[in-house]
């Protein structure tokens, strides 16, 4: 069991006989007791080992008690210490006047021992009120502290957070800033990847006003947007009217060239409204579509300032380049991806295409949409 430690006392007289009284009195009760004979020692004292209360007589040479007390409540450290004033003189003037000092507390000369007894112990409890005031507002200044530093983590987590959300699906993005930045570190995979683009777009922007252009792309950006994020694709980039979209990187997914078929299909059937719309407006647009799979290098690329996600490798020329070939509204894949889902595809299969690129001829297949029991 801790015992705790005596209170600490420190009393000032100029008089020896009233310091050893009160000294061996205070000793007696169990006090840990310091003396001091004058105003600037007391101050000295009080600096170099902090008492828990001050027993100061009034009349000294050099600084009075009143003096004391007044530099001792101007100290910011010892601005709450419990002070009791000590006097022989007319108590009601000189309370009056102690009370302007800064006094907590009078006794008279001689000393009641009692009295005495019962002021030192009123003041110690209030002056242990006080320590347990300053240890809680110790405490709350460490908590807001780290309230504020957890704070301004948690807002660059968002920060951070928002940004990734600009080419990985929310889910993704949250685990990447929980603490999954290794799964962007440069790294090869195997991945399905998937190529977009607008057929009838160059002449589209040859003669439709810059601001109908900005209004097709954004229009266009958000429906298939849209579609990346319910299908939990990885979003390299958007490029005018060209997008890529790539799947089982940087986390793995089960079937990968499924999922691209599927989100491409998708994409198909969503921008039907949108060419229909932009069709009375004079203008026949169509979307094209390559996908490929291959293995690829994929990580961080950029600068300090601005950085992206992205694939590197052979798979994503190839998707690119299928995309070139495909009609509005056509789908084109490589056979590795025909041999995942053409279970659950119907498809036709095309003549060997000469890609540019590539030095043999690429064997590719035309998705007609999902099977009936798909």
């Amino acid at each position: 069991m801790t015992t705790m430690p005596a209170a600490k006392i420190l009393v000032v007289d100029d008089t020896p006989a009233n310091v050893k009284l009160l000294v061996d009195v205070l000793t007696m009760s169990g006090y840990d007791v310091g003396a001091a004979i004058n105003g600037e020692e007391a101050l000295s004292h009080i600096e170099t080992d902090p008492p828990d209360i001050v027993l100061l007589d009034i009349m000294m040479p050099g600084l009075s008690g009143y003096d004391v007390c007044k530099r001792i409540r101007a100290n910011p450290d010892t601005a709450l210490l419990p002070v009791v004033l000590c006097t022989s003189l007319d108590p009601q003037q000189e309370r009056i006047k102690g009370i302007e000092a800064g006094a907590d507390d009078f006794i008279t000369k001689p000393i009641n021992r009692p009295e005495l007894m019962a002021r030192v112990k009123s003041l110690l409890r209030i002056k242990l009120l006080q320590d347990e005031v300053k240890v809680q507002a110790a405490q709350l200044a460490d908590w807001n502290q780290r309230l504020e530093e957890r704070v301004e983590a948690q807002v660059g987590q968002l920060e951070r957070l928002e940004r990734l959300k600009g080419f990985f699906s929310p889910p993704l993005a949250e685990a990447i800033v929980a603490g999954g930045e290794e799964l962007l570190k440069t790294h090869r995979r195997e991945i399905s990847v998937v190529f977009i683009d607008l057929r009838g777009f160059t002449r589209f922007t040859d003669t439709a006003e810059p601001e109908e252009v900005m209004e097709l792309l954004h229009e266009y950006h958000a429906q298939m947007g849209t579609i990346v994020l319910d299908h939990a694709g990885t979003l390299e980039r958007f490029a005018g009217d060209s997008l890529m979209v790539f799947f089982n990187d940087p986390l793995p997914v089960e079937q990968p060239a499924v999922q691209a078929v599927t989100m491409a299909l998708a994409m198909q059937r969503a921008f039907l409204p949108l060419s229909d719309l932009w069709h009375k407006r004079g203008f026949d647009l169509g979307l094209g579509c390559g996908i490929a799979q291959g293995y690829a290098t994929l990580g961080l690329i950029g600068f300090e300032g601005r950085r992206d996600y992205a694939a590197i490798g052979n798979v994503t020329n190839l998707a690119a380049r299928l995309c070139g070939e495909a009609a509005g509204g056509q789908i084109l894949v490589d056979r590795k991806i025909m041999a995942k889902v053409e279970t659950f595809v119907a498809h036709t299969a095309l003549p060997p295409l000469q890609l540019k690129g590539f030095s043999k001829p690429a064997q590719a297949f035309a998705i007609d949409g999902l099977l009936a029991d798909a």
